[in-house]
């Protein structure tokens, strides 16, 4: 998979906000701003916000024309050199009718998100263009007392240098949920002592490009024209992490499942897992992997699990098309 690499960012570089699934920008200006302020200060960038972005939760659900005209006008605009997301949700896939792919494609540049947004990285990786698998505005820019370092460390080295090196094991996180009221915004989570990664089948040393996102958003566009084509899997690493609304372990069978009879899953050369919302189900999520592999001859494939990406926090951010390295022996991963 060749992609178009989007220009790193440098500091003062202007980036758009954008809301592309759920208005809640709209409806919670202090928080908005809170992340608004985050990014101005500690990365440096200048932050602008498209027609529609603080419109209120209704409008936006009303009107995802006019979230699309909003993607679509932060790509043209050549000031623009990053678009950011705001937040995740669930009918982002809404927006295909009025994408424009060729827009994306002529006019390269980073977007950011994660959870829904993962429907956004398909648009973007049909249209052939790279981006950036992590962080969002409301909720880890405006994280209560600031952001986790080894989260802003992890997405300072995706948008601003050339190669991300090895991606060091949080030491500790987090699934707490604090209420986003604004009498609540200096408590602190509670912090639990991280595992670090496993691996679940394979051994040695395995590489491939990144391709993947959060499963609910991803099952949710198999059957559209933006879910890549095989072909796109070949020799890559597929990353994949479950939202916050803890899907059951069924929902994942029936993902690789069709993965896997699609050709999918013997195009790979690994998988990347991430540790589940609240550790909810990750065992049950480990043996659905290891079935389906084997239902599939592929129980040989090297699967890393436990991996803080997706919806726990701290996260690492994930550049889509860079090439990933699995190292079972020393237990690491790499990316370029």
């Amino acid at each position: 998979m060749k992609l178009i690499d989007f220009e790193r960012l440098k500091p003062g570089d202007k980036i758009a906000t954008v809301s592309l699934s759920a208005g809640t920008a709209g409806e919670l200006p202090w928080r908005y701003q809170t992340g608004k302020e985050y990014i101005e200060s500690h990365f440096s960038l200048k932050v602008v916000e498209m027609d529609h972005t603080l419109m209120s939760a209704n409008f936006i659900a009303d009107n995802p024309q006019c979230r699309a005209k909003d993607l679509m006008d932060a790509f043209i605009d050549p000031s623009i050199k990053g678009i950011f997301s705001n937040i995740g949700g669930y009918d982002a896939i809404q927006l295909l009718p009025y994408i424009d792919f060729n827009i994306m494609k002529n006019n390269p540049k980073v977007f950011l998100g994660y959870s829904d947004s993962s429907i956004i990285h398909m648009m973007c990786l049909k249209a052939g263009i790279a981006s950036v698998y992590g962080p969002s505005v409301l909720a880890e820019f405006a994280e209560n007392n600031g952001m986790f370092e080894y989260s802003e460390n992890s997405l300072k080295k995706a948008l601003f240098e050339s190669e991300m090196g090895i991606i060091e094991p949080s030491p500790i996180w987090t699934a707490q949920r604090i209420e986003w009221d604004e009498s609540f915004k200096k408590i602190n989570k509670k912090m639990l002592l991280n595992s670090g990664p496993v691996i679940l089948s394979g051994s040695g040393i395995t590489s491939g490009h990144l391709i993947g996102g959060c499963l609910e958003s991803l099952y949710s566009c198999l059957n559209t024209e933006i879910f890549p084509d095989k072909s796109m899997f070949k020799n890559s690493i597929l990353f994949l992490e479950t939202s916050q609304v803890q899907s059951k372990p069924c929902l994942l069978e029936s993902f690789l499942m069709e993965l896997g009879v699609r050709g999918v899953l013997n195009h790979l050369n690994g998988i990347l897992f991430a540790k589940p919302s609240n550790d909810k189900f990750q065992e049950e999520y480990h043996q659905v992997i290891l079935k389906v592999l084997t239902y599939f001859s592929c129980s040989d494939l090297m699967v890393m699990a436990n991996l803080n990406f997706g919806h726990n926090e701290p996260m690492f951010s994930i550049p889509y098309g860079r090439i990933a390295e699995i190292n079972s022996n020393a237990l690491t991963l790499k990316i370029a």
